[in-house]
């Protein structure tokens, strides 16, 4: 039965009263995410990059922690195809070879994104890149059959700001096929891999904002039409990087997640983490307000049974995206965002206490 929103609320309150500052006395060395969310039915992963593995301690912490691993960037379009006439693959097979060492399964991504798109392919004709498109997916698909057991086949298609009729996210794949190009990618990489499992990635839906609702809206009508057309579509992604300083309703979230979930799809949170960049300076505060996100949002989204799968955006703050573009903007700044359940020390911080509480309350039908 879904639960309503009154007893969401009530799910909240129950997780507000858990303590978020420091370790808690019943942690133990061995627990981990994965474990701790496979116990409850849920599939707990990260992303990962070949970088990643430079560092043996940062790669033993995603060795421990994660039992699914999606590819960062090393399987986009421009770092695999940087010219028409190359193909390099050579940083997802690391990820792959890393991945076999622990036997945790690899998540691609993606397959159609319109925003990764090097130079040379927006200088093709609309034949040309329809041709570009189909190469890739056959291609790319076909190169790991058998080893990437899901894909993320199209990811971010929608984007308002971009003005495009049904708020499509406009881009080579868009012009070149219309809206079209999705059907069209889900087809061709099930027939490149008919045992690959097929997801939908989409952004921004958690946003309780304009363009939230838009996506939202947009993102069911595409479900609709993609089933009505007969293209399998295994589960919809929704990545979750959650912004505190944009409005948000976590109880109205996890109503969309039923709708989502009433068209027989599973649910995934793909890419989780929180922007803390509205939160206070000091680091105790705000590594609280940090758990507290995961906490209250963790706690509506694993209510819903059609959640199935967890991933984070990397696992350690000094992997994130997030660390990366403001050491881009400033070198020397003196406040860095700590975005994840473990520092840059790869020590668990609230956030990941928060995390082993969320996925040890939840259950699985």
């Amino acid at each position: 039965m879904k639960p309503s929103r009154r007893e969401l609320l009530r799910a909240g309150a129950l997780f507000a009263a858990l303590p978020l500052g420091g370790r808690p006395a019943t942690a133990a060395a061995d627990i981990t995410l994965g474990a701790v969310a496979k116990r409850s039915g849920i599939h707990f992963g990260t992303s990962i990059a070949a970088d990643t593995l430079l560092n043996p301690a940062q790669a033993a912490l995603y060795r421990r922690e994660a039992r699914l691993f999606t590819v960062d960037w090393a399987l986009m379009f421009a770092y695999l195809r940087p010219q028409a006439d190359q193909f390099r693959p050579n940083g997802a097979e690391a990820i792959l070879a890393f991945a076999a060492t622990t036997g945790v399964p690899v998540h691609g991504h993606a397959l159609a994104w319109n925003e990764s798109r090097p130079d040379w392919l927006m200088k093709l004709s609309k034949a040309e890149k329809r041709k570009a498109l189909d190469r890739h997916i056959d291609e790319t698909v076909g190169h790991f059959a058998g080893r990437l057991p899901s894909w993320n086949v199209v990811n971010e298609p929608f984007w308002p700001g971009h003005g495009r009729p049904g708020d499509f996210r406009d881009g080579p794949w868009l012009q070149a096929f219309g809206p079209g190009y999705v059907e069209r990618a889900f087809k061709r990489a099930q027939a490149a891999d008919p045992k690959a499992r097929l997801v939908l990635n989409e952004a921004m839906t958690e946003a309780w904002t304009e363009d939230g609702a838009r996506i939202r809206k947009a993102l069911l009508r595409l479900i609709d039409t993609l089933q009505d057309a007969g293209v399998r579509l295994d589960a919809v992604g929704l990545q979750g990087h959650l912004q505190p300083g944009r409005p948000f309703d976590d109880a109205g979230f996890a109503d969309f997640l039923h709708e989502i979930a009433e068209r027989k799809v599973e649910i995934w949170i793909t890419e989780l983490d929180v922007d803390d960049s509205s939160f206070a300076d000091d680091i105790p505060e705000r590594d609280a307000a940090v758990a507290a996100r995961y906490r209250d949002f963790l706690g509506a989204v694993l209510a819903v049974p059609a959640v199935t799968t967890v991933i984070t955006w990397q696992l350690a703050d000094s992997a994130s995206w997030y660390d990366h573009a403001a050491r881009e903007l400033d070198p020397d700044a003196a406040r860095l965002p700590r975005p994840l359940p473990f520092d840059e020390q790869f020590r668990p911080k609230p956030a990941f206490d928060a995390m082993v509480a969320a996925f040890g309350a939840a259950t699985k039908e």
